[in-house]
């Protein structure tokens, strides 16, 4: 089994509890159930619904949620189609949770080349290999321009060296023959960059790039926006929705979205800053070092 931390699991139950009494409660990313299964405990007489585009997570939630079954109702689906899902429920959901982060399970398989640290085809598409998605990282970083790469390394990576690295991976694969491996992705990155410039990076030279090639192979930014816009449309009065974010391309989304919310009378911040996990959770748990976590509660 794929370990599994939930990030800000506290501070997530402690937003949903701004309810009393819910009767549903969506986790719109589903992944391993982590949350699902904390929610099912905290509230016993609630239904947990779940939502996620990727068939082996789910796979692996219904396994840990077994004991639950008869509360757990779970849909393949992108978020961005939750205000779909919720029709076929016949009810308002109370609240409402999104996890932006990618999952140990994506990240710890190979086969699926989400990552610059581990060797495998360069896919990345959420769904695998037999969803409906379009490009794959390996279509894109073999058949984009060199602007086209180094726009989508800067808008969606936030890459200082985006046009550098660019350049590089055209001259690679020109080199070389097409990029079909992660591995061989990283030595593109790799050769691009000097010595003294990949050691000011302040992390792995490939992360930025690989972040931006997922967020745009999935379309993530507005598949979010889709779903915040549905969610809100979706929830009861009352109901609260919860966001964890990873990165300021998100959280921006997220911020801004919540702000107009209140500002066209819709309800109200729970969190006027975002809450940030403690220094202990961090010890624990690396990847919730960058977590930030907004929430939004719907007018009565």
């Amino acid at each position: 089994m794929v370990e599994h931390i939930p990030v800000m699991l506290k501070e997530v139950i402690e937003s949903l509890k701004n309810v009393e009494s819910p009767q549903m409660i969506v986790d719109a990313t589903l992944g391993l159930g982590g949350y699902a299964e904390e929610i099912l405990n905290v509230f016993p007489a609630t239904l947990l619904v779940g939502i996620d585009r990727d068939e082996q997570a789910i796979s692996l939630a219904q396994k840990r949620l077994v004991s639950f079954a008869e509360r757990v109702h779970i849909y393949n689906s992108p978020f961005s189609a939750i205000a779909m899902v919720l029709s076929k429920e016949n009810a308002e959901p109370d609240g409402i949770v999104f996890d932006l982060g990618v999952s140990n399970l994506q990240l710890s398989s190979p086969e699926r080349g989400f990552s610059f640290q581990n060797d495998g085809p360069l896919d990345m598409r959420m769904e695998g290999t037999s969803g409906e998605s379009g490009y794959s990282a390996a279509q894109i970083v073999n058949t984009f321009s060199e602007k086209e790469l180094a726009d989508i390394f800067w808008k969606y990576g936030e890459e200082r060296y985006s046009r550098r690295i660019a350049t590089g991976i055209v001259r690679f694969r020109e080199k070389n023959g097409p990029i079909q491996r992660t591995f061989q992705l990283v030595e593109a990155i790799r050769s691009s960059l000097p010595a003294p410039v990949q050691r000011k990076m302040g992390g792995h030279p490939a992360r930025k790039v690989f972040q931006a090639l997922r967020i745009f192979v999935n379309d993530e930014l507005q598949e979010l926006e889709k779903g915040l816009q549905g969610a809100l449309e979706s929830l009861a009065p009352g109901g609260v929705i919860v966001v964890v974010s990873y990165h300021s391309l998100e959280d921006r989304i997220v911020k801004y979205a919540m702000k107009d919310w209140k500002t066209s009378d819709h309800g109200d911040l729970l969190t006027r800053r975002p809450l940030k996990p403690s220094e202990e959770e961090v010890e624990k748990n690396y990847k919730a070092r960058s977590a930030k976590l907004r929430a939004f509660r719907k007018k009565y």
